[in-house]
């Protein structure tokens, strides 16, 4: 599985996407689209079937008049549905044959890109993504979707599933991209089965990577069932050459563990070696540089707890290495030979002189089930002291207020935010649409609509610490509350980010508010850090937070 990109796609790519990822390598032919006739014709089989006024073959509806060593050159026959005891079944038919699809597919890059064709209602039944890509204020009226952040295997795989309900797992990857698929469109019972999945299929060979995934969608169960592997199988972890290929901060997690399963902390120096040179390769720097290596590491080589090395251990090979520089070297070296020496470490290194090593832990029984859940599309089930809500609603500034804010494709709008004491964020809340006034509603419409939109919280590294879909029926000139998937603990005086992406076409009521609120004791600073990173603010009237 190749790494996950999180930046956005073009809005003509595929606007209902809220994360992005590298597709596969497809391996199934594309779909056919097979039309069908209406014209009758004679039910003796002859070797040139009666043509119609459209100079096309017909068939009978007791099925083609045309040799079987033919058949596929002709429409499929009518009155297949009585062969079709189920939904699922005929589902599965018009999803193999193309009939009657009303809307078409580009799916993938070049060269793998695959034309696919569906059904707007069984799409739309199935996935509220599907519903408001073809049916809301911002359908598509005409020619294909493409989309280029999924590859053809699983987004045909996702369609089997909406169609017949079937859902066919075979390994890991094609798990992870299936899964990925499902999040895209909002098929939770979907993303269950394939996280399931992943969870019974970790191993040290994809342990790494199960962690990542998790940590990208915010799977913390997941995330917790690979380090637990990582950590009782670390030697083999390391061992593999996968691991070469894991993001930075997934090395730096592994070297965060207090327990792992070595014998030595030169295991890890080694394993930290191997990766800075393959990443010194993927970025086109010198492996034999040391400022390179040290650079590609941004600091993770002091995670190592050198101070558990004897003096010749470290000497022989960290020392020598061009992890570290002569100074660093020396200075840990006199640390390791004389612990009472006043002889500061190097600013990022941990003097810790506890051993890590563990031993394995037993494996889970056969028969016991350990996915419990996760947090898909809800709350957490996390347990927290009930203390209650609090909102820290902006202030609008005694100024004219902007106009109304009108789109018909997306969306988005993040407003950055510093607090004074450390406080846990359950969410934010946002204005619904203005209410529609040029008559062309009936009176049920006129009230409500279908909201559908996307919120996360990042830190000021524009890392993701939680997010959450929000689809419901809303009135319209209200507020509506998002919580997010994960309450997330956040510290005082640090720059963080809550961002919405308003996937609903019509009219927004953005305001001017004042950079600063007091809300409980707690006093929040709006507009903060780089003035980038705060976009359409004035759509994000309040903050939802709770005491800790």
């Amino acid at each position: 599985m190749k790494r996950i990109r999180t930046e956005p796609e073009e809005r003509n790519v595929d606007s209902w996407s809220w994360v992005a990822g590298e597709p596969l390598q497809p391996s199934l032919q594309t779909f056919t689209v097979m039309a069908s006739d209406d014209a009758h014709h004679s039910t003796s089989h002859t070797s040139n079937p009666p043509i119609s006024n459209n100079g096309q073959p017909t068939t009978s509806r007791a099925g083609p008049s045309t040799p079987s060593n033919c058949h596929d050159t002709y429409p499929p026959p009518y009155d297949w549905q009585v062969t079709k005891t189920t939904l699922c079944e005929r589902g599965q038919h018009l999803l193999e044959t193309g009939q009657w699809s009303d809307c078409k597919f580009i799916v993938g890059t070049e060269p793998h890109q695959q034309a696919i064709e569906g059904h707007k209602v069984f799409l739309a039944m199935s996935s509220p993504v599907f519903e408001a890509m073809f049916f809301g204020g911002m359908a598509e009226k005409d020619g294909p979707i493409h989309i280029f952040d999924v590859q053809p295997e699983g987004f045909k795989a996702l369609l089997e599933y909406i169609y017949s309900d079937k859902i066919s797992l075979r390994s890991f990857d094609q798990a992870c991209e299936l899964c990925y698929v499902a999040k895209k469109y909002m098929l939770p019972h979907l993303v269950r089965e394939c996280t399931k999945y992943i969870w019974k299929d970790i191993c040290p060979n994809n342990a790494c990577r199960a962690f990542e995934f998790a940590k990208l969608f915010e799977e913390p169960e997941l995330m917790e069932k690979s380090l637990e592997v990582i950590s009782n199988q670390t030697k083999e972890v390391l061992a593999e050459p996968s691991f070469e290929e894991v993001e930075i901060t997934t090395v730096q997690a592994v070297l965060d563990q207090d327990e792992l399963n070595i014998d030595s902390e030169l295991e890890l120096f080694d394993a930290l070696q191997r990766w800075a040179v393959r990443e010194c390769a993927r970025k086109g720097l010198s492996a034999s540089d040391g400022k390179s290596l040290r650079s590609v590491l941004h600091g993770t080589v002091g995670k190592i707890r050198f101070l558990t090395l004897s003096p010749s251990q470290f000497a022989e090979r960290p020392a020598v290495s061009q992890l570290l520089s002569q100074d660093e070297a020396f200075a840990i070296l006199m640390n390791i030979s004389s612990p009472t020496l006043a002889l500061s470490l190097p600013d990022g290194f941990t003097s810790s002189r506890i051993s890590r090593k563990k031993l394995p832990m037993p494996e889970p029984e056969p028969d016991q089930e350990p996915f419990r859940g996760g947090t898909l599309f809800g709350a957490s089930t996390s347990s927290h002291v009930a203390l209650p809500k609090m909102y820290c609603i902006r202030s609008p500034l005694p100024v004219q207020q902007p106009p109304p804010i009108h789109h018909s494709t997306i969306l988005d709008s993040t407003v950055t935010f510093t607090v004074d004491r450390d406080i846990c964020i359950l969410g934010a809340q946002v204005p619904t649409q203005c209410e529609p006034v040029d008559g062309c509603y009936t009176r049920a419409e006129k009230s409500s609509y279908n909201e559908l939109l996307y919120a996360h919280l990042l830190d000021s590294n524009g890392s993701r610490l939680t997010y959450t879909h929000y689809t419901s029926r809303v009135a319209y000139g209200t507020f509506v509350e998002i919580s997010f998937n994960r309450h997330i603990f956040i510290q005082r005086n640090k720059v963080y980010r809550v961002g919405v992406v308003l996937n609903k076409g019509g009219s927004y009521p953005a305001g001017v508010y004042a950079e600063t609120a007091l809300c409980d004791g707690v006093l929040f600073k709006f507009n903060v850090g780089n003035p980038m990173d705060s976009i359409r603010d004035g759509l994000i009237h309040s903050i939802v937070f709770r005491h800790v």
